[in-house]
């Protein structure tokens, strides 16, 4: 406000109708402290002080006159009791039982002021019209409204709110009379403030509302008055596009949408059986793996990981609870090596050159990070900040953890279901915020029937402690192996059963992976393999 002096506070706002948060200073301007709005005036000059409005007070008045600078008819004027002379224009307002009772003050060029008492009032024009028509028209401002009603053949209702920050105020002060009308067409200006204040009404009001569209040239009813485009302005009255909640989109709109082949990023599986089922591993997506104590599911993820790092030029990121750092980087090794070189024996025989050079090829290549998990989680949110360093800090589109249970362990509140629940929801919000992949491991429940350790089939109905796991997943992968068979083939393979897939909506037995324990890697079987191995078992 500069370096001027308040001469009268508490005054009503002119422009948004607050009792007394108008502030008129000693060179000329006001400003409102509760819509943040102020008055312009001409260089030099100077608004005499006005005393504090009374409910009672004496309005100012003047003639019924035209208003040619805005090709206002006179009889318009007249009918909307819109009073000027050579040095302002009167707007009226009346009080919710309709008697005059404000005045909303232009002095030319552009200062406003009120006068009267500007709470509670009607909209500008409103007692001209009776409720229960079945079209009105609300526009931004008063000159508008006049505007509006002539380029429609002064026949239908046309009234205004007293400025765009009021709006949504004025409109609700008088929401009987315009949710009385059956078409409401709200022709507000076409900046930023109008559009935001016309959608904040519509919202209001709801499916009974149009929102006007006016031309590029015009910014408001009266360009097109002054223009004389009568026609052009009834075009664009009665194309209004009826007002649709943020989020609801009409099938004739969709075809700008449906006619371009979207660019879905997504990986391969390490395995062909899986990827024709569930097309592979999509950004923006939480897949999870589920099975029983000891079904292998760090050896799956192990495999996916060397996998993105072998065929993709992404970045993975690694949370493996259950394990120290350094059994996470001589598993990724391992699979490059081909060799289980977590076994003493095993890496006591391995070339160490051999064994540095797998090590460069995997680790070396800066490309997979790890969280070291001596450190602990202290809670959820924790976690969700490691997941997005890995995202953003280090450029992870792949993150793979295991397993969602012992985080939910470490959680104070002691309710497993509730911490389940949670954790869920963030990381599927967070794969699609961040456009990443999260692959997680959740435990199943012990079955009461066969157990998943001994063969037993997954559902998704075997997530531990919540539905909400399986609910907000894209994809649920389920393992089973019979750990306890007597035949060691079938004690080293295991089944992949896709448990849901909301891409492709495929579900059932996918991929056959074998277990060898001389290279301690998992194969997929292909159709021959698992015919020799029946011959093999029925001689």
């Amino acid at each position: 406000m500069n370096d001027s002096q308040v001469l009268e506070s508490h005054q009503p706002c002119p422009m948004c109708g607050s009792s007394d948060a108008y502030a008129i200073y000693d060179d000329g301007h006001g400003y409102c402290h509760s819509c943040k709005g102020h008055d312009t005036i001409s260089p030099g000059e100077v608004r005499h002080n006005k005393p504090k409005e009374k409910v009672n007070m004496t309005l100012s008045s003047a003639g019924y006159n035209a208003i040619p600078s805005r090709k206002i008819k006179q009889e318009t004027a007249k009918f909307y009791g819109v009073m000027s002379d050579d040095t302002k224009h009167i707007y009226p307002y009346a009080n919710q039982d309709g008697a005059w009772s404000a005045n909303k003050i232009r002095k030319l060029p552009k200062q406003f002021f009120g006068e009267g008492n500007m709470d509670g009032l009607q909209l500008f024009g409103q007692p001209k019209f009776p409720s229960g028509g079945k079209y009105l028209t609300i526009t931004e401002g008063e000159v508008d409204a006049m505007s509006a009603y002539e380029l429609l053949g002064s026949k239908y209702p046309v009234v205004s709110v007293r400025s765009a920050s009021s709006a949504v105020k004025d409109c609700k002060k008088n929401f009987e009379w315009i949710d009385s009308y059956t078409n409401i067409v709200l022709a507000f200006d076409m900046d930023t403030p109008g559009q935001d204040a016309a959608k904040a009404i519509a919202d209001l009001f709801g499916y009974k509302t149009s929102i006007m569209k006016m031309d590029k040239k015009y910014k408001d009813a009266n360009g097109y008055l002054v223009d004389g485009e009568y026609k052009r302005f009834s075009d664009h009255f009665w194309r209004a596009e009826g007002y649709k909640p943020d989020g609801i989109v009409s099938g004739r709109d969709m075809w700008d949408i449906i006619s371009v082949v979207e660019d879905v990023e997504a990986v391969p599986f390490p395995w062909d059986g899986l990827n024709d089922m569930v097309y592979g591993m999509r950004m923006g997506e939480l897949i999870t793996i589920t099975a029983g104590s000891g079904m292998g599911k760090t050896q799956v993820l192990r495999e996916v990981e060397h996998h993105l790092l072998a065929t993709t030029e992404y970045n993975v990121g690694c949370i493996f609870l259950e394990e120290t750092l350094r059994s996470s980087g001589i598993g990724l090794v391992s699979i490059e090596a081909n060799l289980p070189l977590h076994l003493p024996d095993v890496m006591a025989d391995f070339d160490p050159k051999e064994f540095k050079i797998c090590s460069d090829n995997t680790l070396g290549k800066n490309r997979v990070h790890y969280y070291d998990p001596g450190k602990g989680f202290n809670n959820i949110d924790n976690l969700l900040a490691k997941i997005k360093f890995f995202a953003k800090g280090l450029d992870c589109k792949f993150i793979l953890f295991d397993h969602i249970s012992l985080v939910v362990s470490d959680q104070s509140q002691g309710d497993e279901r509730k911490a389940l629940d949670e954790i869920a929801t963030k990381l599927s919000n967070l794969s699609k915020a961040l456009g990443i992949c999260i692959m997680m491991v959740s435990h199943a429940k012990r079955q009461t029937t066969k157990a998943h350790e001994e063969g037993g089939i997954t559902s998704l109905s075997d997530l531990r402690g919540t539905a909400a796991i399986g609910q907000l997943s894209s994809t649920v992968l389920g393992l089973e192996r019979d750990g306890q068979a007597e035949d060691i083939d079938i004690r080293n393979t295991t089944q992949i059963r896709v448990l849901k897939c909301r891409f492709t909506g495929e579900t059932g037995p996918a991929s056959m992976l074998k277990y060898s324990k001389g290279t301690g890697r998992m194969t997929e079987l292909v159709w021959n393999d698992m015919e020799e191995e029946e011959d093999e078992g029925s001689t």
